[in-house]
């Protein structure tokens, strides 16, 4: 029984001559470990977090990584030859998600341990890190309990604008930051960018009506996903 299981970790030579059933094999594994892979990914994250297009490359990219590896063999010639031939593909595009890269990582790995004929280890590593992944997931790990805002306040110009809200922060146990002040409507009103820090359970009607009753019913913006350049 054990030198059965021991069997199924054992490595392929890597001298061994391709054969179509092993190559066969070594593309149904593949792919069938991009699809776990794949579907890790899209249970992970949400409905609008992830591209189809990169859940399909996920099946995709184990089976290739694979073919290459059956391919080159231990031949070193035809190692420096695919090399030159994949040199000349340029992929351009913007920086990635840092756990879409990992991912990207992942499938290419998997796919390298079955191409060196590791099916075993391949599996079993493919397993683990998928149910790695879904505990993270679900204890919700590295997920920040407060997320930053930017709130944009209209005040009229007899409103000192350095404490203006400062009671108001208080009371909604919300940490902030004026980032910016400029005036407005030929000076006659100013208009402050705060960096605030909201927990989830932080009512934001009640915070935004307070702010209302305050600056006088001027205008007032809260974005959700604020960037750098605009403040």
């Amino acid at each position: 029984m054990l030198e059965s299981i021991e069997s199924l970790f054992a490595s392929s030579p890597t001298t061994t001559e391709l054969t179509l059933s092993h190559a066969c094999i070594t593309i149904l594994i593949s792919i069938a470990l991009g699809w776990v892979i794949s579907l890790t990914y899209m249970k992970t994250s949400s409905r609008s977090g992830y591209s189809p297009n990169f859940t399909l490359t996920m099946v995709l990219l184990p089976a290739i990584v694979a073919i290459i590896i059956l391919l080159i063999g231990s031949n070193i010639a035809r190692a420096f030859s695919l090399a030159g031939a994949f040199s000349i593909i340029r992929f351009r595009s913007a920086p990635g998600d840092p756990k879409d890269i990992a991912y990207v990582l992942f499938a290419m790995a998997a796919g390298l341990a079955v191409g060196v004929g590791s099916f075993g280890y391949a599996v079993l590593f493919t397993i683990c890190l998928c149910l790695l992944m879904f505990l993270l997931s679900i204890s919700k790990f590295g997920v920040k309990k407060a997320t930053q805002r930017m709130l944009k306040v209209t005040i009229p110009e007899d409103l000192g604008y350095e404490e203006a809200f400062d009671e108001i922060f208080k009371t909604f146990d919300i940490a902030y930051e004026l980032k910016k002040v400029s005036t407005t409507e030929l000076g006659s009103l100013y208009e402050l960018v705060y960096l605030v820090s909201m927990d989830h359970l932080t009512n934001q009607k009640q915070f935004l009506d307070a702010i209302r009753v305050r600056n006088g019913n001027l205008d007032i913006s809260l974005t959700m996903s604020p960037t750098t350049s605009e403040y």
